[in-house]
């Protein structure tokens, strides 16, 4: 058994709870272990952390298990913190969205990249800091595992602005995997009827090396993981005869660069020039879908109301096992065991990993799991057309975590003239006004 004393602030999320619980019960190391859950959504917290009694008690999962709004009750003795936190996130993501388009910039998903994901920042980084304070006073030692997006804004905020150690994650990853699976699921003998195990059918016969930044990450080398076979130019040759409608966008990008992206059409947009002409229409083009905000709000309230059924016994807690692909628990092990584990992804300080990017940026990475936190694989130099991608992207998400640490109006304007979905002056200062003026309740530090 391994004790330790692991928080999960925002553990009232419906969709991210459940699976972040699901690990951590699910792990027979962690028995004797301390799982503090927070959130200031005092009525789902309660439910989430009946439902965590619950499945603590019939899965024998040997845990203590605490609960309060109080984040610095809960704080104390912490070793991991997991955060995963959002602020009003459909309605306010489609705002990010329509704002722009009032001024004829479609943004092709506004969570990440585009202005959207310079409004997203300025409303989480406020809250970040002051749980970063909060840390820093408590638990200065403890790591803080992050599902926070846009995730590699919040990490450059706590490692520019704090002493915290951090880790970002996300499970992008597995989509590349996912992807290279359809492309080559016959000569990898990958039942891709069962849906269920696709994932894992991937896992058990690709090794996939990839690097960048989170959500515009690019596969450098796949092999057959049972031979060590190089399986990229049978990649390539079996992406031009399957199906034209898969990942368009993602095609020509590798026809293009000769790298395939990971994180398939929607996400990887955003960071691109070429996605947002009114012209041309590139969504109507590559087929790029927007977040179903309505859909994303019932899908939700479903879900707490599966919730309530768990608790009160109307469904079994089984089917809770297995249904989250985030790599939390596997992180905590690797620390608090030295046990040198290899990580297909993590978000993490580039400290010369990727020669070609900046010293101190955040890059998404494979890394190994050692004692004293993630050691980033060497990647060596991307190549030169991607990186330089990369570095506007990292440009324009350094000064919009600036911005919003610091509440300046024209640094935030800077962060949107640097952003490539934007070619005008004019249309940036009218779309930080609005910003600025419609999220102002979330946005005390430009008052």
């Amino acid at each position: 058994m391994l004790p330790t004393k692991i928080v999960v602030i925002g553990a009232g999320s419906a969709s991210f709870g459940l699976g972040t619980l699901s690990n951590i019960m699910s792990c027979e190391e962690l028995k004797g272990s301390t799982l503090a859950l927070v959130d200031i959504n005092a009525e789902g917290l309660g439910a989430i952390t009946k439902l965590a009694q619950k499945m603590n008690q019939e899965w024998e999962a040997g845990l203590t298990i605490e609960s309060s709004v109080d984040r610095g009750e809960m704080l104390r003795g912490a070793k991991f913190i997991i955060l995963s936190i959002a602020v009003d996130r459909e309605d306010r993501w489609k705002l990010d969205w329509e704002i722009p388009l009032r001024y004829g910039v479609r943004q092709p998903l506004a969570e990440n990249g585009g202005p959207g994901a310079f409004a997203h920042t300025a409303r989480n980084v406020p809250i970040v800091m002051d749980i970063l304070r909060d840390i820093e006073e408590i638990c200065p030692s403890a790591w803080l595992l992050n599902f926070t997006n846009p995730v590699p804004r919040i990490c450059l905020a706590t490692s520019r602005y704090s002493e915290v150690k951090i880790i970002g994650l996300c499970h992008g990853i597995v989509i590349g995997y996912v992807s290279v699976a359809k492309v080559l699921a016959d000569d990898l003998d990958i039942d891709w009827e069962d849906h269920r195990s696709i994932r894992e059918q991937a896992m058990e016969k690709l090794d996939i090396k990839a690097a960048g930044l989170n959500h515009f990450t690019w596969i450098l080398d796949i092999r057959d993981k049972r031979t060590g076979e190089d399986l990229y130019p049978l990649f390539g040759e079996k992406l031009t005869q399957s199906d034209p409608g898969f990942n368009p966008l993602s095609r020509e990008l590798f026809k293009a660069f000769g790298f395939y992206p990971v994180t398939g059409d929607t996400h990887i947009a955003e960071y691109l020039p070429w996605c947002h002409d009114p012209k041309t229409k590139p969504w109507e083009k590559y087929k790029l879908e927007l977040y179903d905000w309505d859909g994303a709000k019932k899908d939700r309230d479903k879900t707490w109301r599966w919730i309530e059924d768990l608790n009160e016994g109307k469904d079994t807690l089984d089917k809770l096992r297995g249904v989250s692909s985030e790599r939390a628990v596997e992180i905590i092990l690797g620390i608090a065991k030295d046990l040198n584990s290899y990580e297909l992804a993590v978000n993490i300080p580039n400290k010369g990993y990727i020669t070609n990017l900046p010293e101190g940026a955040i890059v998404e990475l494979p890394a190994i799991i050692t004692g004293s936190g993630p050691l980033g694989v060497g990647i060596g130099d991307l190549p030169e057309p991607i990186a330089t991608m990369c570095r506007n992207q990292l440009t324009v998400a350094q000064l919009a975590v600036d911005a919003a640490v610091k509440g300046c109006r024209k640094t935030a304007l800077q962060a949107l003239l640097m952003d490539q979905t934007i070619n005008d002056i004019d249309t940036a200062k009218r779309i930080l006004d609005d910003y600025l003026e419609v999220h102002s309740d979330y946005l005390p530090q430009f008052e």
